[in-house]
């Protein structure tokens, strides 16, 4: 009897997970994304794009699903479907794993400023113009409308929504990045400071290493709280406790 798995995806993990159940007989998948991305990238498995409606649509997916695990493998900063989902599969009984990569850590050299929210990274600011490199998205630019004095440089995959802040340009990219370019996108553009979202992974982190080669000041968004579930850091890890919690025959 094959495994119904709800992916919880978003990520290059859940892509990798994803790879990983592709084809197999004794697995039925379905990733799950949110359609903040407009063109996401193809899926090996089964895809689903959009919201399931709060937590009593997510209920009803998983009953008509028949989803025996679901594996949250959302980006780190999705803390409302991560809640959701906890909350659904707590309902319904159905076993809940998180598939997150580690977060980053500052090394010597690193001049971070950790803040609890984007608004906060705003106001880390300061009042003085400076060239500021954001890469945190398009969802929540609108949190640095409130200081348009600085020049934003902005990468995101999309286009940005909601940012009217009046000096700014944009780098539609997705990573990874390689180090020397990261080094020389700052120097291009001037920048003197980071703001970023505590993500971790290897994709992006060369802007970090980056910013430390520079001597650049960092503004690290913390990452929220997420519910207590258990949690591994490997696609392969994640498929073993999905196949451990295989239903009885």
């Amino acid at each position: 009897m094959a495994l119904n798995i709800l992916i919880l995806g978003g990520t290059t993990e859940a892509s990798r997970l994803a790879a990983l159940v592709a084809g197999r007989p004794d697995i039925a998948p379905v990733l799950s994304l949110a359609g903040r991305t407009r063109e996401p990238a193809p899926a090996p498995i089964p895809l689903r794009v959009g919201g399931f409606g709060g937590v009593d649509g997510l209920v009803r997916y998983l009953e008509a699903a028949r989803i025996d695990a679901v594996i949250d493998a959302t980006h780190p900063f999705a803390a409302r479907i991560s809640a959701h989902a906890a909350q659904a599969c707590a309902r319904q009984g159905i076993p809940l794993a998180r598939l997150t990569r580690p977060a980053w850590s500052p090394e010597p050299g690193d001049r971070w400023q950790v803040v609890p929210a984007m608004a906060a990274a705003a106001a880390a600011l300061g009042p003085a113009p400076r060239r500021v490199f954001l890469t945190i998205g398009r969802q929540e630019l609108a949190a640095f409308n409130a200081a348009p004095q600085h020049h934003y440089v902005v990468r995101s995959i999309d286009a940005p929504d909601g940012f009217t802040a009046p000096q700014a340009s944009f780098i539609a990219a997705r990573g990874p990045f390689a180090l020397a370019d990261e080094e020389a996108l700052m120097r291009a553009h001037a920048i003197d400071v980071l703001v970023t979202k505590n993500a971790g992974g290897a994709a992006t982190a060369a802007k970090l290493v980056a910013a430390r080669h520079l001597g650049l000041p960092v503004v690290m968004v913390a990452r929220p709280a997420k519910p207590d579930v258990p949690t591994v850091d490997e696609p392969e890890e994640a498929l073993a406790w999905a196949a451990s919690h295989r239903p009885a025959p």
